[in-house]
């Protein structure tokens, strides 16, 4: 049955009549964005009116914006540590929410250099499942036919513990594989994995990737489209299988399974299905032996329409090297989201990356949006005004300005700031629409890490202790974000002072210096290089003394000030890397893993 489509497409109208009422509530939603920032506002302040965070500033029962504005302070992380430790420690009174706070989400973002802990209520699981619900009927309306095959997504679950209070702590995403909305999912054509439920919740990531990967490669024919969560997951999945194809070659050939599978249950559910197959086994041995592996995905799965990854913000640096090994399929960004929110959807899904824009939904939570200006501080004050920015609501943000993300969430956050700066760039009805800029802070990112200028200068000034016994120190550093490796590794440019040549820091020093480095910063990183393998070893390279009094007439010649100059503590820009590349003396890697466990330290 044809049916009116409420978005502009090529393909005409909705694949079905579910899309039809999916894409409808897209529009209810946006079209009336203003009201439903009221409703949502007022429920939350309703339905939490008794907590005690509410009542510590006697809003005495009020829902509305103007009392709410002024009664409640813009809040950080850290102004809610105090509540949130007494919530991890067991204390279940209404703290943040009336409703009983149900399990942690881990941030990737680090507080004193342990992961976020943010509280979240059962019922958000409902809130998520609806955003995910929108994501296909979106598509398919981009990309026909998605019901006659299958996706290869790579999905992991990652480790978890229990807080002293015994709450549950783990990312979002193992909260909603884990959870019956994922595991119990009604059969959808248009949703259909490739890889089995016991393959995405086997805990350990080498039976995970493998059996997901094995799987894949059972159904190469019947894949329409690749994904991960981020770029970044995607291409380290192609990196295993440059390292394990020819293992995955054997088990379908001779139909037995790899002894490294060793999970009971996932190995069940795949001996199940594998059976011998020595002409598929002889294909990936013929592809995946060749030395260009350009086109490798499209060569292995060829009737891929496109990948699902998020190539926004610090994953775009992702985006050439996909380009590469996918031979240049169209990159679809669906969603955004964090812990301590799902926020909204790309309803362009087709668009080029650098184009990708989110259209918030309104009935995720309550949004506010604080000015984001460059000599904005910490505390949201601008220094060239007396007074704080005033913030601004969702339908009056306004096209070209950039906006630190502020939100009210059913779970108890109330005018917390996300950290991510969005720039404005247009609106579906009256939802405005927002390209991802960045993490706020982030200096260094490969995978879900984050890691910002104070902490690189810890680990930094941590690291050079170890050159006291060959007298040497470090005169300056900078650092950078090396994606052409699979995993992706940071390099941080070393010039020393070394005061006695015959005692110059030996190899061995220098790779401890880069252990060093690795266990000062925070759990995020050192879970990516331990428990993930999201993350390589760090690498630091010893340039030639006076490279950064070059990099400083490098930037003076293109117009920097040298009362005003600054070492860059990143550095990306090609001419720049190229300079310091060009003076290496010398090159180490970080020779252990540093420590990491799942627990926090307390």
């Amino acid at each position: 049955m044809a049916v009116d489509s409420p978005l502009s497409s090529p393909l005409g109208p909705p694949a079905c009549e579910k899309d039809a009422k999916a894409l409808q509530f897209i529009e209810e939603m946006t079209r009336n964005a203003e009201s439903v920032q009221q409703r949502v506002l007022a429920e939350i302040l309703s339905r939490n009116a008794q907590t005690e965070y509410l009542t510590r500033f006697q809003l005495n029962g009020a829902t509305d914006r103007e009392t709410f504005k002024s009664k409640l302070p813009v809040i950080t992380y850290e102004d809610l540590q105090p509540e949130i430790h007494r919530i991890a420690n067991g204390d279940r009174s209404a703290i943040l929410s009336a409703h009983p706070i149900s399990e942690f989400l881990t941030s990737s973002g680090t507080s004193a250099g342990e992961r976020k802990l943010m509280p979240t209520i059962k019922e958000e699981l409902d809130r998520r499942q609806l955003l995910y619900s929108l994501l296909m009927p979106v598509m398919n309306h981009y990309v026909a036919g998605l019901d006659k095959g299958k996706g290869l997504y790579f999905l992991f679950v990652k480790s978890e513990i229990r807080t002293p209070g015994g709450l549950l702590a783990r990312p979002v995403l193992t909260s909603y594989y884990k959870s019956d909305h994922f595991k119990t999912r009604p059969y959808d054509p248009y949703n259909v994995y490739t890889s089995p439920n016991e393959a995405i919740l086997c805990p350990d990531s080498f039976q995970s990737m493998y059996t997901q990967m094995l799987c894949g490669l059972l159904d190469r024919h019947q894949v329409l489209r690749l994904g991960a969560v981020f770029a970044s997951g995607l291409l380290r999945a192609i990196r295993f299988l440059q390292l394990n194809w020819r293992q995955l070659a054997h088990d379908m050939e001779t139909g037995s399974l790899n002894s490294k599978i060793t999970d009971p249950s996932l190995r069940e559910c795949i001996v199940k299905t594998l059976k011998p197959n020595p002409e598929l086994a002889q294909f990936v041995r013929h592809e995946c032996s060749k030395d260009d592996w350009e086109g490798i995905i499209v060569r292995i799965w060829p009737n891929t329409k496109y990948l699902d990854v998020i190539v926004t913000g610090a994953m775009a640096q992702y985006i050439p090297t996909l380009d590469y090994y996918s031979g240049g399929l169209p990159l679809a960004c669906t969603m955004y989201a964090s812990s301590e929110c799902y926020f909204g959807l790309n309803l362009n899904l087709m668009c080029k990356p650098s184009e990708v824009s989110y259209t918030i939904m309104p009935n995720m939570a309550y949004f506010e949006f604080l000015p984001h200006k460059p000599n904005l501080d910490s505390t949201g004050f601008d220094f060239t005004h007396e007074l704080p920015p005033k913030l601004v609501d969702l339908v009056d943000v306004e096209v070209g300005k950039e906006y630190e993300l502020v939100i009210t969430t059913y779970a108890g956050l109330c005018r917390y700031r996300v950290g991510d700066i969005l720039r404005v760039t247009g609106f579906h009805n009256s939802a405005p629409q927002f390209h991802f800029i960045r993490r706020k802070n982030v200096l260094l990112s490969i995978d879900s890490d984050k890691t910002d200028e104070a902490e690189l200068q810890t680990a930094v000034e941590n690291a050079s202790h170890l050159l006291r016994e060959h007298n040497a120190s470090v005169v300056e550093y900078t650092s950078h974000a090396d994606t052409k490796t699979i995993p992706g590794h940071y390099v941080v440019y070393w010039e020393l002072l070394v005061k006695d040549s015959t005692n110059s820091p030996d190899n061995d020093t220098l790779e401890q210096c880069c252990l060093a480095m690795e266990e000062s910063l925070n759990s995020v990183y050192r879970q990516g290089r331990v428990a993930d393998n999201s993350i390589g070893p760090l690498e630091i390279r010893v340039v030639k003394n006076g490279t950064f009094e070059e990099l400083m007439d490098y930037a003076i010649s293109r117009g920097a000030s040298i009362n005003q100059y600054k070492v860059p503590r990143c550095v990306s820009f090609t001419p720049i890397m190229e300079l310091l590349d060009s003076r290496v003396v010398s090159a180490h890697f970080s020779p252990a893993l540093p420590h990491w466990s799942p627990e926090r330290s307390q």
